[in-house]
C-alpha cells in the first residue's frame, strides 16, 4: 500500500496558522487535522527544529522495532529527567536502561502481577460502598478524578504497602503536582528557570523535597529491618533486586526515582482508560448490555479470580476498544539518533519523532469505520488478521510500557466488579471535549451520575 509522504515546512505564515489552530482546537486536533490533510508522514519545521508526525503502522514498527537503534529517548526527555523522573526506566538510555529493564521485568510478568489481585479487589469493594452513597445522593461526579483516586490508592498499596488514606492523599497530591509542573514547563514557550524564586518554583522544590524525603524514609526504615520482615510490596522488590551479571543492588536514589515513575505511570493512564470506558459504555447501550450479560453470567455477585477473568473476554475487548478510540497516551515521542529512511524520505538525525496512537488507531486502511465503537474488533481472529502495530496504546517494541500487563489486569478486575453493580450515566447535556496534556484529557471534565443496576 502506498504511503503518502508530505514535507510540511513551517514558515511564518504557516506558523501563525498553526498557532491559531492550536489555540482554537488544541494540540490533539491540530495533529489529527495535520495527518488528515498531509498524510501518514509529515515533516514539521519551526526554525531549526524538525519533527516528524508518524502515523502509519509500518513506520510505528520501524521506529519501535526494526530500526529501533536509530531512535531513543534523548533531548526530548531532558526536562522529564531533570524535573521528575531522574534516570528511571521510563527515560533512561543505553546500558543503564538495559540493566534496569533486566532487573524490573520479572516483577511485571503476567504471573508476577497476579499477587496484586487481592489489592485490586479490596479497593474495588471500597469504591462500591462509596458509589452506593453517591448514587443515593444523585449528584454528578467527575469520573476521571474518581478513577484517579481509585488507582492512586491501588498503586500506593502496591508500591509502599500502605492503606492509610492520609499517605495516599499526600503522595497522590505531591506526585500529581510534579507531573503538572513538568507538563506546564514542556508546553509553555517560556518558563522561569528553577533558581528564580517564583511562587510556583518554590512550591515545586518543596513538593519534590517532601516526596523524596517520604520515599527515602521508607527505604531507611526497611534497611533497619531483617530482610525476612520486609513488606511484600514493590518497594521491597526494588530494594532486594540484584543485577544478574554484577550482583549489584539498585542504588537508593534510583529506587526512589523508579518508585515515583511507577506511581505516575501506574495510576494516571490506568485511571483515564477506565474513565473513558465508562464514558463509552454510557454512550453505547448495546455494548453495555452485552458486557453486563457476560459479567452477570460469570461473576454474579462474586469477585474475580485469575481463572474467572479468562471467562470475561468481552470485558477485556471493551477495555481495548476504549484504548483504541481514547488512548490514555494519545502521542509519545522519540529522538532520531542516527539518520534513517522512511517512505523514501530522509529522516535526519537530531529530529524528533511524534508517534500518535490517537491517529494510528483511526487509520481507515486498518480499521473499518474507525470512528465506530466496536469491541468485536478485538476478537482473537480480528486481532490476528490486523497489522500488529495498528494498535499501540502502550508504545511498542523493547520500550513498550513495562506495566502494560499490570494495567490490563487492574482495569479488567475493576471494570468487571464495578459494572456488576453500577451503570454510570453522562450528566444530561454534557458534551466531553477531548484534549492532550501528556495524557488524554477531558477539557471540561467527564461528568457522570452513578446509577445502580
Amino acid at each position: 500500500m502506498a504511503v503518502q509522504n508530505v514535507s510540511a515546512g513551517f514558515y511564518s505564515p504557516f506558523l501563525v496558522k498553526a498557532l491559531r489552530e492550536i489555540g482554537r482546537k488544541g494540540t490533539l486536533y491540530f495533529f489529527y487535522d495535520l495527518w488528515r490533510e498531509y498524510g501518514d508522514l509529515v515533516r514539521i519545521q519551526i526554525g531549526r527544529n524538525v519533527s516528524y508526525l508518524v502515523v502509519h503502522p509500518d513506520h510505528v514498527q520501524q521506529v519501535n522495532v526494526t530500526h529501533r537503534n536509530k531512535y531513543d529517548k534523548r533531548a526530548s526527555f531532558e526536562k522529564a529527567r531533570k524535573l521528575l523522573l531522574g534516570n528511571s526506566l521510563i527515560v533512561s538510555t543505553g546500558d543503564l536502561w538495559k540493566r534496569q529493564r533486566r532487573l524490573l521485568s520479572p516483577f511485571f510478568t503476567p504471573r508476577g502481577i497476579e499477587q496484586y489481585l487481592p489489592i485490586f479487589i479490596s479497593e474495588a469493594q471500597k469504591l462500591c460502598q462509596h458509589w452506593e452513597r453517591l448514587a443515593a445522593q444523585g449528584e454528578p461526579i467527575e469520573m476521571i478524578e474518581e478513577m484517579m483516586r481509585l488507582t492512586a490508592a491501588i498503586i500506593v498499596r502496591t508500591l509502599f504497602g500502605t492503606t492509610q488514606e492520609s499517605e495516599v492523599r499526600r503522595t497522590t497530591h505531591d506526585v500529581d503536582f510534579l507531573v503538572a509542573f513538568l507538563a506546564d514547563t514542556q508546553i509553555k514557550p517560556f518558563s522561569f528557570p528553577l533558581w528564580v524564586p517564583t511562587k510556583r518554583n518554590r512550591l515545586y522544590r518543596e513538593t519534590r523535597a517532601r516526596i523524596h524525603a517520604y520515599i527515602d524514609s521508607l527505604i531507611a526504615e526497611r534497611r533497619a529491618l531483617p530482610v525476612e520482615n520486609y513488606p511484600n510490596d514493590m518497594l521491597s522488590k526494588l530494594m532486594l533486586a540484584r543485577d544478574e551479571e554484577t550482583g549489584a543492588p539498585i542504588p537508593d536514589d534510583l529506587i526512589r526515582e523508579e518508585a515515583i515513575t511507577m506511581f505516575f505511570a501506574g495510576h494516571e493512564t490506568t485511571a483515564r482508560g477506565l474513565a473513558f470506558a465508562w464514558y463509552a459504555l454510557a454512550s453505547e447501550p448495546e455494548v453495555e448490555a452485552k458486557l453486563h450479560a457476560e459479567i452477570d453470567q460469570v461473576l454474579g455477585s462474586g469477585t474475580p479470580t485469575v481463572e474467572t477473568l479468562k471467562q470475561l473476554p468481552y470485558t477485556l475487548q471493551v477495555l481495548k476498544e476504549t484504548m483504541r478510540l481514547y488512548p490514555p497516551a494519545p502521542l509519545y515521542v522519540r529522538d532520531v539518533v542516527e539518520e534513517d529512511r522512511m517512505a523514501g524520505q530522509t529522516i535526519q538525525a537530531g529530529a524528533q519523532i511524534i508517534l500518535m496512537p490517537y491517529c494510528t488507531h483511526r487509520h481507515p486502511d486498518f480499521w473499518h469505520e474507525p470512528s465506530r465503537y466496536d469491541p468485536d474488533r478485538f476478537l482473537p481472529e480480528q486481532e490476528a488478521a490486523r497489522h500488529p502495530f495498528a494498535f499501540h496504546p502502550f508504545a511498542a517494541g523493547q520500550r513498550i510500557c513495562i506495566g502494560n500487563n499490570f494495567a490490563l489486569l487492574e482495569m479488567h478486575v475493576l471494570l468487571s466488579m464495578l459494572a456488576a453493580r453500577f451503570a454510570p450515566r453522562l450528566k444530561r447535556g454534557h458534551q466531553v471535549e477531548l484534549a492532550v496534556g501528556g495524557t488524554l484529557q477531558a477539557k471540561n471534565g467527564l461528568w457522570m451520575h452513578i446509577v445502580p443496576r
